[in-house]
């Protein structure tokens, strides 16, 4: 069985909405999966999973939440995700999503094997969205 750990931050409950799709998606295909706020999570978390999951809405000028997310990410280094698959999701309510093109090339540097481009909704997820969260869930443990 596979060991996820799906680490986020959210503000409004868009972003979480989505880790708890994305993690019904990776139980569903099997997983053994931890989901956590990234306040309760550390390296050691993610070093030890077979999968990894990070979640974070855009803030202020398309960047990553700047005082808990940006803080953890920038600890991550390539003994901790190279080589492994990672998922990144958010939400956001303006711009093109450069703050997930930026995450993306942040985590390849490292060596993760990103899945995709990230997975990005507009505000609050709809059924599509969700439905998009639980495949990428599943789409990752598979």
């Amino acid at each position: 069985m596979k060991n996820v750990a799906v680490v986020y931050w959210s503000g409004t409950g868009n972003t979480e909405a989505m880790a708890e799709a994305i993690a019904e998606g990776a139980k569903g295909a099997g997983a053994d999966v931890v989901t956590t706020t990234v306040g309760n999570a550390d390296v050691a978390m993610v070093k030890s999973a077979d999968i990894i999951i990070l979640g974070c809405p855009s803030m202020g000028a398309e960047v990553l939440e700047e005082t808990e997310m940006e803080p953890f990410v920038a600890s991550l280094d390539a003994t901790d995700v190279a080589g492994k698959p990672m998922g990144l999701f958010g939400s956001y309510d303006w711009g093109d999503g450069h703050w997930m093109q930026e995450w993306v090339e942040r985590m390849k540097e490292l060596g993760a094997v990103v899945d995709g481009e990230g997975l990005i909704t507009r505000l609050a997820p709809d059924d599509a969205a969700l439905a998009a969260c639980r495949e990428l869930g599943a789409r990752l443990v598979t």
